[in-house]
Protein backbone atom coordinates (compact mmCIF):
# COMPACT_ATOMS: atom_id res chain seq x y z
CA UNK A 1 0.00 0.00 0.00
CA UNK A 2 1.48 3.48 -0.91
CA UNK A 3 2.50 5.50 1.70
CA UNK A 4 3.76 8.29 0.84
CA UNK A 5 1.32 11.10 -0.58
CA UNK A 6 1.10 13.88 -2.20
CA UNK A 7 -1.30 16.82 -2.40
CA UNK A 8 -1.47 19.68 -5.07
CA UNK A 9 -4.47 22.05 -4.25
CA UNK A 10 -5.02 23.64 -0.37
CA UNK A 11 -7.95 25.39 -1.14
CA UNK A 12 -11.26 25.56 1.08
CA UNK A 13 -11.38 21.66 0.38
CA UNK A 14 -7.55 20.71 0.03
CA UNK A 15 -6.56 21.98 2.82
CA UNK A 16 -8.34 19.82 5.37
CA UNK A 17 -8.45 16.80 3.22
CA UNK A 18 -4.39 17.41 3.32
CA UNK A 19 -4.67 17.56 7.27
CA UNK A 20 -6.55 14.31 7.01
CA UNK A 21 -4.62 12.55 4.94
CA UNK A 22 -1.26 13.39 7.09
CA UNK A 23 -2.95 12.49 10.46
CA UNK A 24 -3.31 8.85 9.49
CA UNK A 25 0.40 8.93 9.33
CA UNK A 26 0.78 9.01 5.65
CA UNK A 27 4.19 11.03 4.93
CA UNK A 28 2.39 13.95 2.65
CA UNK A 29 4.30 16.26 0.29
CA UNK A 30 2.26 19.23 -0.49
CA UNK A 31 2.31 22.19 -2.96
CA UNK A 32 -0.14 25.11 -3.62
CA UNK A 33 0.05 28.65 -5.44
CA UNK A 34 0.04 30.46 -2.42
CA UNK A 35 2.40 29.47 0.21
CA UNK A 36 0.13 30.33 3.87
CA UNK A 37 -1.40 27.28 3.13
CA UNK A 38 1.78 25.18 2.66
CA UNK A 39 3.57 26.24 5.78
CA UNK A 40 0.48 25.42 7.37
CA UNK A 41 1.03 21.58 6.97
CA UNK A 42 4.59 21.77 6.67
CA UNK A 43 3.75 22.70 10.69
CA UNK A 44 1.89 19.56 10.90
CA UNK A 45 4.52 17.87 9.47
CA UNK A 46 3.85 17.77 5.87
CA UNK A 47 7.47 18.31 3.29
CA UNK A 48 6.95 22.16 1.39
CA UNK A 49 7.56 21.49 -2.07
CA UNK A 50 7.92 24.36 -4.82
CA UNK A 51 6.40 22.32 -7.44
CA UNK A 52 4.18 19.95 -8.98
CA UNK A 53 7.29 18.11 -10.27
CA UNK A 54 8.43 18.04 -7.35
CA UNK A 55 5.68 16.86 -5.05
CA UNK A 56 6.03 13.73 -8.01
CA UNK A 57 9.36 13.31 -7.28
CA UNK A 58 8.55 12.92 -3.24
CA UNK A 59 5.25 10.24 -3.48
CA UNK A 60 3.79 7.35 -5.15
CA UNK A 61 0.19 8.30 -5.29
CA UNK A 62 -0.07 12.53 -5.95
CA UNK A 63 -3.25 14.37 -4.94
CA UNK A 64 -5.18 17.02 -6.80
CA UNK A 65 -7.66 19.44 -6.09
CA UNK A 66 -8.09 22.44 -8.51
CA UNK A 67 -10.62 24.97 -9.60
CA UNK A 68 -11.12 23.76 -13.30
CA UNK A 69 -9.96 21.47 -16.40
CA UNK A 70 -7.28 24.18 -17.39
CA UNK A 71 -5.72 24.35 -13.86
CA UNK A 72 -5.60 20.16 -13.41
CA UNK A 73 -4.23 20.27 -17.36
CA UNK A 74 -1.30 22.59 -16.03
CA UNK A 75 -0.04 20.93 -13.22
CA UNK A 76 -0.30 17.35 -14.54
CA UNK A 77 1.52 18.01 -18.08
CA UNK A 78 3.04 21.69 -17.92
CA UNK A 79 6.45 22.67 -16.98
CA UNK A 80 7.56 21.45 -13.60
CA UNK A 81 4.41 19.37 -13.56
CA UNK A 82 3.51 16.04 -12.18
CA UNK A 83 4.60 14.25 -15.10
CA UNK A 84 7.80 15.66 -14.98
CA UNK A 85 8.42 14.03 -12.16
CA UNK A 86 6.44 11.06 -11.55
CA UNK A 87 7.82 8.10 -12.39
CA UNK A 88 6.05 5.04 -14.01
CA UNK A 89 4.06 3.03 -11.40
CA UNK A 90 3.20 5.81 -10.14
CA UNK A 91 -0.68 7.20 -9.92
CA UNK A 92 -2.55 10.43 -9.56
CA UNK A 93 -5.80 10.84 -8.56
CA UNK A 94 -7.80 13.87 -9.38
CA UNK A 95 -10.20 14.95 -6.74
CA UNK A 96 -11.28 18.07 -8.76
CA UNK A 97 -14.71 18.25 -10.70
CA UNK A 98 -13.21 19.28 -14.14
CA UNK A 99 -14.79 18.21 -17.69
CA UNK A 100 -14.76 13.98 -17.90
CA UNK A 101 -13.07 14.09 -21.46
CA UNK A 102 -9.94 16.22 -19.79
CA UNK A 103 -9.67 13.19 -17.57
CA UNK A 104 -9.85 10.96 -20.29
CA UNK A 105 -7.07 12.59 -22.11
CA UNK A 106 -4.86 13.67 -19.25
CA UNK A 107 -4.97 9.38 -18.24
CA UNK A 108 -3.69 8.72 -21.96
CA UNK A 109 -1.06 10.84 -21.41
CA UNK A 110 -0.06 9.85 -18.14
CA UNK A 111 -0.17 6.12 -18.97
CA UNK A 112 2.28 6.87 -21.80
CA UNK A 113 4.71 7.17 -18.90
CA UNK A 114 3.93 4.50 -17.00
CA UNK A 115 1.42 6.25 -14.66
CA UNK A 116 -2.41 5.55 -13.96
CA UNK A 117 -5.11 8.10 -13.11
CA UNK A 118 -8.05 8.23 -11.42
CA UNK A 119 -10.35 10.87 -11.86
CA UNK A 120 -12.24 10.69 -8.34
CA UNK A 121 -14.06 14.16 -7.38
CA UNK A 122 -15.66 14.60 -4.22
CA UNK A 123 -18.98 15.99 -2.45
CA UNK A 124 -20.08 17.21 0.90
CA UNK A 125 -18.49 20.60 1.26
CA UNK A 126 -15.89 21.92 3.49
CA UNK A 127 -17.88 20.88 6.67
CA UNK A 128 -17.19 16.98 5.29
CA UNK A 129 -14.13 17.69 4.14
CA UNK A 130 -12.64 18.58 7.71
CA UNK A 131 -14.72 15.80 9.49
CA UNK A 132 -13.31 13.67 6.95
CA UNK A 133 -16.41 12.04 5.75
CA UNK A 134 -16.93 13.22 2.10
CA UNK A 135 -18.34 11.38 -0.52
CA UNK A 136 -15.70 10.02 -3.26
CA UNK A 137 -16.36 9.14 -7.03
CA UNK A 138 -13.88 7.34 -8.57
CA UNK A 139 -12.94 6.51 -12.17
CA UNK A 140 -10.27 4.17 -13.55
CA UNK A 141 -8.78 0.95 -12.98
CA UNK A 142 -9.50 -1.05 -10.15
CA UNK A 143 -5.92 -1.69 -9.47
CA UNK A 144 -5.35 1.93 -9.33
CA UNK A 145 -8.25 1.87 -7.14
CA UNK A 146 -7.50 -0.78 -4.60
CA UNK A 147 -4.47 0.96 -3.96
CA UNK A 148 -5.93 4.11 -3.45
CA UNK A 149 -8.84 2.69 -1.46
CA UNK A 150 -6.86 3.27 2.37
CA UNK A 151 -6.53 7.66 1.27
CA UNK A 152 -9.29 8.04 0.35
CA UNK A 153 -10.55 6.33 3.24
CA UNK A 154 -8.84 8.67 5.37
CA UNK A 155 -11.03 11.79 3.76
CA UNK A 156 -14.11 10.15 2.95
CA UNK A 157 -16.86 8.04 3.96
CA UNK A 158 -18.37 6.79 1.22
CA UNK A 159 -15.99 5.65 -1.34
CA UNK A 160 -17.64 3.89 -4.65
CA UNK A 161 -15.76 2.85 -7.93
CA UNK A 162 -18.40 3.74 -10.42
CA UNK A 163 -16.42 2.81 -13.28
CA UNK A 164 -13.73 3.28 -16.13
CA UNK A 165 -11.59 6.91 -16.04
CA UNK A 166 -14.22 9.57 -16.22
CA UNK A 167 -16.64 7.89 -14.86
CA UNK A 168 -16.39 9.71 -11.53
CA UNK A 169 -16.56 13.10 -13.39
CA UNK A 170 -20.08 12.20 -14.79
CA UNK A 171 -21.08 11.10 -11.35
CA UNK A 172 -19.75 14.27 -10.15
CA UNK A 173 -21.37 16.91 -12.39
CA UNK A 174 -25.05 14.54 -12.24
CA UNK A 175 -24.30 15.46 -8.36
CA UNK A 176 -23.83 18.89 -8.96
CA UNK A 177 -26.81 19.24 -11.29
CA UNK A 178 -28.89 17.68 -8.07
CA UNK A 179 -27.41 20.15 -5.68
CA UNK A 180 -27.86 22.94 -7.96
CA UNK A 181 -31.44 22.09 -8.42
CA UNK A 182 -32.28 21.42 -4.87
CA UNK A 183 -30.58 24.67 -3.53
CA UNK A 184 -33.17 26.24 -6.24
CA UNK A 185 -36.00 24.38 -5.02
CA UNK A 186 -35.53 25.18 -1.35
CA UNK A 187 -35.27 28.97 -2.39
CA UNK A 188 -38.22 28.78 -3.96
CA UNK A 189 -39.97 26.71 -1.53
CA UNK A 190 -38.81 29.25 1.20
CA UNK A 191 -39.75 32.49 -0.22
CA UNK A 192 -43.54 31.55 -1.34
CA UNK A 193 -44.08 30.37 2.12
CA UNK A 194 -42.31 34.01 3.59
CA UNK A 195 -44.34 35.83 1.19
CA UNK A 196 -47.61 34.27 2.23
CA UNK A 197 -46.28 35.25 5.87
CA UNK A 198 -45.07 31.29 7.47
CA UNK A 199 -42.55 31.31 9.96
CA UNK A 200 -39.76 29.93 7.27
CA UNK A 201 -37.62 28.01 10.46
CA UNK A 202 -41.08 25.97 10.87
CA UNK A 203 -41.21 25.11 6.74
CA UNK A 204 -37.74 23.77 7.64
CA UNK A 205 -38.96 22.13 10.04
CA UNK A 206 -42.21 20.35 8.99
CA UNK A 207 -40.66 19.78 5.18
CA UNK A 208 -37.52 18.25 6.92
CA UNK A 209 -39.68 15.10 7.95
CA UNK A 210 -41.50 14.57 4.57
CA UNK A 211 -40.61 13.11 1.12
CA UNK A 212 -38.97 16.49 0.41
CA UNK A 213 -35.88 15.80 2.84
CA UNK A 214 -32.95 16.35 1.63
CA UNK A 215 -28.86 16.90 2.45
CA UNK A 216 -29.26 20.23 1.14
CA UNK A 217 -32.23 21.21 3.13
CA UNK A 218 -30.25 19.71 6.57
CA UNK A 219 -27.13 21.37 5.50
CA UNK A 220 -27.66 24.71 4.11
CA UNK A 221 -31.40 25.72 5.41
CA UNK A 222 -29.98 26.69 8.95
CA UNK A 223 -27.58 29.01 7.63
CA UNK A 224 -29.51 30.33 4.79
CA UNK A 225 -32.01 31.32 7.65
CA UNK A 226 -29.74 33.15 9.52
CA UNK A 227 -28.20 34.90 6.44
CA UNK A 228 -25.04 32.98 6.60
CA UNK A 229 -23.32 32.98 3.13
CA UNK A 230 -19.42 32.22 4.26
CA UNK A 231 -18.19 29.98 1.12
CA UNK A 232 -19.08 25.96 1.88
CA UNK A 233 -18.67 25.83 -1.77
CA UNK A 234 -18.92 28.99 -3.89
CA UNK A 235 -21.29 30.31 -6.40
CA UNK A 236 -18.51 30.74 -9.12
CA UNK A 237 -17.00 27.13 -8.50
CA UNK A 238 -20.79 25.70 -8.92
CA UNK A 239 -21.59 27.80 -11.59
CA UNK A 240 -18.33 26.13 -13.82
CA UNK A 241 -19.88 22.92 -12.76
CA UNK A 242 -23.12 23.31 -14.35
CA UNK A 243 -21.28 25.11 -17.52
CA UNK A 244 -19.15 21.55 -17.44
CA UNK A 245 -22.71 19.61 -17.30
CA UNK A 246 -24.39 21.39 -20.00
CA UNK A 247 -21.42 20.63 -22.02
CA UNK A 248 -21.49 17.02 -21.13
CA UNK A 249 -25.27 17.10 -21.79
CA UNK A 250 -24.18 18.63 -25.17
CA UNK A 251 -21.51 16.38 -26.46
CA UNK A 252 -24.02 13.28 -25.12
CA UNK A 253 -27.40 14.75 -26.49
CA UNK A 254 -28.56 15.07 -23.09
CA UNK A 255 -31.04 17.32 -22.74
CA UNK A 256 -31.02 19.18 -19.58
CA UNK A 257 -33.29 22.55 -19.82
CA UNK A 258 -33.88 23.30 -15.92
CA UNK A 259 -30.00 23.00 -15.45
CA UNK A 260 -29.48 25.91 -17.79
CA UNK A 261 -32.24 28.10 -16.13
CA UNK A 262 -30.81 27.40 -12.46
CA UNK A 263 -27.14 27.66 -14.24
CA UNK A 264 -28.11 31.50 -15.52
CA UNK A 265 -29.54 32.43 -11.68
CA UNK A 266 -25.97 31.64 -11.01
CA UNK A 267 -24.52 33.31 -13.94
CA UNK A 268 -26.61 36.67 -12.49
CA UNK A 269 -25.50 36.16 -9.29
CA UNK A 270 -21.59 36.14 -10.33
CA UNK A 271 -22.23 39.03 -12.15
CA UNK A 272 -23.94 40.78 -9.55
CA UNK A 273 -20.51 40.28 -7.59
CA UNK A 274 -21.46 37.48 -5.42
CA UNK A 275 -19.99 34.57 -7.31
CA UNK A 276 -17.77 33.85 -3.87
CA UNK A 277 -20.81 33.76 -1.73
CA UNK A 278 -21.55 30.12 -0.94
CA UNK A 279 -24.18 28.39 -3.45
CA UNK A 280 -27.10 28.47 -0.95
CA UNK A 281 -27.38 32.36 -1.62
CA UNK A 282 -29.46 31.50 -4.80
CA UNK A 283 -32.25 32.40 -2.35
CA UNK A 284 -30.94 36.06 -2.32
CA UNK A 285 -31.83 36.47 -5.96
CA UNK A 286 -35.49 34.72 -5.74
CA UNK A 287 -35.64 37.37 -2.37
CA UNK A 288 -35.17 40.35 -4.88
CA UNK A 289 -37.70 38.48 -7.57
CA UNK A 290 -40.40 38.65 -4.97
CA UNK A 291 -39.93 41.44 -2.82
CA UNK A 292 -39.70 39.55 0.40
CA UNK A 293 -37.26 38.56 3.05
CA UNK A 294 -36.68 34.93 4.39
CA UNK A 295 -33.29 35.44 5.71
CA UNK A 296 -31.99 37.67 8.79
CA UNK A 297 -30.35 40.59 7.44
CA UNK A 298 -26.42 39.31 8.85
CA UNK A 299 -25.25 38.43 5.26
Amino acid sequence: MPKRIGFIGLGIMGRPMAKNVLSKGFALAVYNRSSPAVDELAKLGARACRSAREVAEHSDVILTCLPDSPDVEQVVLGASGVLEGAQPGKIIADMSTISPQVSIRLAEEAAKKGVQMLDAPISGGDTAAIAGTLSIMAGGEPEAFDQCLEIFQAMGKTIVHVGKIGAGGYTKLANQIMVALQLEAMAEGLVLGAKAGVDPALMVQAIGAGLARCGVLEVRAPRVLEGIFDPGFMIRLHLKDLRLALEAGHTLGVPLPVTAVVREMYNALQVAGKGDRDHSAIIMLLEDLAQVQVRRKQS
